[in-house]
């Protein structure tokens, strides 16, 4: 019983160091996805599911819930935000050619369609996805893609 005392205390200290060292925050200065919506057209609709579901993980600007602040729930959230944007990053939308913009809307697409995106993680606190929005923003997507017009 001594050893299970000694190992819960040195995890009770070693919960109360981590939070002393905090990940790297997504915290731009303000959320730059106007040139991103602007080309892509988005309705109110489509901005209100992209700013409830996508944003935080996939732009310079996250809005973090509370508990972001507390280790190792901050740690699990900056990787996963990291992540997100490594793979799409709206506030760089910009910076990537029509034949790369084609393909990261055709990724949003499958990922969609597959109930891959929004994560799961980000679903239980956030809720997910209802079955129309997941239609607008599939049809929309499609329909920015066709105006890109790649082949």
């Amino acid at each position: 019983m001594k050893i299970v005392k000694k190992i819960l205390i040195v995890l009770l200290i070693a919960l109360v160091l981590i939070q002393f060292y905090r990940p790297e925050k997504n915290n731009a200065e303000y959320r730059d996805v106007a040139s991103f919506e602007k080309e892509t057209q988005v309705t109110p609709q489509i901005k209100a599911i992209l700013e409830t579901n996508c944003y935080d993980c996939h732009s310079n600007k996250t809005v973090y819930p509370w508990y972001a602040e507390v280790a190792p729930v901050s740690y699990f959230l900056s990787d996963h935000i990291e992540e997100g944007n490594e793979h799409l990053n709206l506030s760089n939308w910009d910076s990537y050619s029509l034949k790369k913009k084609d393909h990261k809307l055709d990724e949003l697409i499958e990922e969609v369609e597959e109930g891959e995106m929004p994560l799961t993680s980000y679903t239980i606190t956030h809720g997910s996805l209802s079955n129309q929005d997941k239609e607008t923003i599939i049809t929309w997507a499609k329909q920015v893609r066709a105006r890109y017009n790649i082949k």
